[in-house]
């Protein structure tokens, strides 16, 4: 700051010159003694001048409204909203977000460190603040092939990056745990820098768990149970407590939250799609949802603000008070937080669901053409089983995580899989989309209920190659041709012919279209996957299959190397024993 700006923040604030802006007649929430007081909030350069009786150039009455700070999404992957950051930018900021910290591994994974720059670059294009986290494993396992691999020193360079906070979530909870030399040099990497260490360690306890916070990992959203959280917390780390469009563990882990521990907890998306935004909205339902659990609604707000901004180190927000951002939220109410306008830095930024700012983007031609095949045909499918008693991935209902099981499956005498009607078990594909390895690994997956055609998406964490699923060998091929042809996205297939369809040209992750046409595609493509494809109505077709490939959630996965026993950290075999 400048020595006139700051001189005439100081003189605002003591209400020597009028303010450049005021808002008037709020209750304004104060997140340190947590109370709301009647009052006047004054504005200048984009700061808070302070809170209590003021005049400005420009008045603006707050018709006795609840005024906040805007909230803080402490976990979020831009990607998994198939949105460009712009696009996401105005999406959420209408529902009180002013600040995300968006861990981009799904686009590093296939571009490496030009995935990032595309990212920091479109992201200077939106007023949302969006505040990043280094990818920390790319790929997430040494179990896959992904487009590109980041090591200790290639992150020595971005991790000094103003707007990079730390290393993102640190999925190698193994590589910690057992202190490998290539795990050390990464966490070194981020305290040579004084920057933060992200956590993801579902299921770990114990010792284990003590030797992952001592190296000192701030947070954790993997937490699946009450146990977990209070684990974590009382290894001194944050607990990130997720409601995305995928996982939904909100509700059961306000169970855990106290008048103690409640300063450490944090609210986070994870992933959020469009649909989920225009139906439910992003943080403001997450305080809904807090609130109808019995929560303190000022507790939940600071959990949405302060305890988001204390744990990310971003001192400079997460309270209205003076020298603070002027990211404020006006609410009408503390049950349904229906948000009235949202200032951004000092600018209003949207009024009553409207996105005011003019939305401009990014060039996407560094990030574009990343579907690319060696060799591939529907031979590549082929298992030649030499059992039929296999290992089966079992979709669990509400979440990524799946059970390993066996089954007995039908089989030709050569050995191939003959799909069945009657039997809840079909075969489920990994083709590497990278490198041009030729890769191909095939499964079998339970629970998922597809009846007819295949489904084939270029979106399977966090590796991101493409997954596929279907009745036959000759439909899905022709899935994965065809997601070929779109430069990735989604793709559903019956009889031979594409019944719907997403292209996502952004690294075959992300849509360049809008957050409304975005959401109407994806209605389409859940209808004509239930409807057309008989996917079962209690699955969600397009997120439950692309985390059927991620190796560092429990029990069984797939990747384009083969079945993966994440509790085990090792390949098995498709036959069982």
């Amino acid at each position: 700051m400048e020595k006139e700006a700051l001189k005439k923040l100081i003189l605002t604030a003591a209400g020597q010159i009028p303010a450049e802006t005021v808002l008037k007649n709020c209750k304004v929430l104060d997140v340190f003694s947590g109370k709301f007081r009647s009052g006047d909030i004054a504005l200048c350069a984009g700061q808070i001048a302070g809170v209590g009786e003021y005049h400005g150039e420009v008045e603006i009455d707050a018709g006795g409204r609840y005024a906040v700070p805007g909230f803080i999404d402490s976990h979020i992957h831009i990607e998994s909203s198939y949105l460009c950051p712009e696009e996401l930018g105005r999406m959420l900021v209408p529902h009180g977000g002013t600040t995300i910290i968006a861990d981009p591994h799904e686009i590093v994974n296939v571009c490496g460190i030009r995935g990032l720059d595309y990212m920091m670059q479109a992201a200077e294009n939106t007023p949302l603040d969006i505040k990043f986290m280094l990818p920390s494993c790319v790929p997430a396992t040494p179990f896959e092939h992904a487009g590109a691999v980041i090591e200790a020193a290639d992150m020595e360079e971005p991790i000094y990056r103003e707007k990079i906070l730390g290393l993102g979530e640190f999925m190698n909870f193994p590589g910690v745990v057992n202190a490998d030399d290539a795990v050390l040099d990464k966490l070194l990497v981020a305290k040579k820098a004084g920057k933060l260490i992200d956590g993801h360690s579902p299921g770990l306890s114990g010792p284990a768990l003590n030797a992952y916070a001592a190296a000192r990992i701030s947070g954790d959203h993997e937490c699946s149970t009450v146990e977990d959280m209070h684990a974590r917390l009382s290894k001194g780390m944050y607990v990130l407590l997720r409601e995305g469009s995928a996982c939904h563990d909100l509700r059961n882990l306000l169970k855990g939250v106290t008048p103690e521990n409640s300063r450490r907890c944090l609210l986070c998306s994870d992933d959020r799609q469009p649909k989920t935004i225009l139906h439910e909205g992003h943080l403001d339902n997450h305080l809904r949802i807090c609130v109808e659990e019995g929560l303190d609604p000022i507790t939940a707000l600071r959990m949405a603000t302060l305890n988001a901004a204390e744990c990310f180190r971003l001192y400079d927000r997460g309270a209205i008070a003076p020298g603070y951002r002027a990211d404020i939220v006006l609410l009408d109410d503390l049950t349904e937080f229906h948000v009235d306008r949202v200032w951004v830095e000092g600018v209003l930024t949207a009024e009553q669901g409207k996105f005011l700012p003019e939305v401009k983007r990014h060039d996407i031609s560094d990030v574009t053409g990343s579907i690319r095949f060696r060799d591939f045909s529907k031979e590549k499918f082929k298992m030649g089983l030499k059992s039929n008693k296999v290992n089966v991935i079992e979709i669990q209902p509400g979440g990524v995580v799946t059970k390993k099981t066996t089954a007995t499956v039908p089989v030709d005498d050569k050995g191939e899989f003959v799909w069945s009607p009657d039997l809840d078990i079909v075969k489920v594909a990994v083709v590497e989309r990278h490198n041009e390895t030729g890769n191909v690994a095939c499964g079998f997956l339970k629970g998922y209920g597809i009846q007819a055609g295949a489904i084939a998406l270029s979106i399977a964490h966090d590796s991101h190659n493409v997954i596929v699923v279907g009745i036959n060998d000759e439909e899905m091929a022709f899935a994965v041709e065809s997601l070929k042809q779109q430069n990735g996205g989604i793709v559903l297939v019956k009889n031979g012919e594409v019944i719907e369809s997403m292209p996502m040209p952004i690294a075959g992750l992300m849509s360049d279209q809008t957050g409304e046409w975005v959401a109407q595609r994806l209605t389409k493509i859940h209808e004509k996957a239930h409807q057309d494809l008989g996917v079962g109505t209690d699955v969600e077709p397009v997120m439950t299959l692309c985390f059927m490939s991620l190796a560092v959630i429990p029990e069984l996965k797939l990747t384009d190397m083969g079945l993966f026993d994440v509790t085990q950290f090792s390949f098995i075999p498709i036959e069982a024993e």
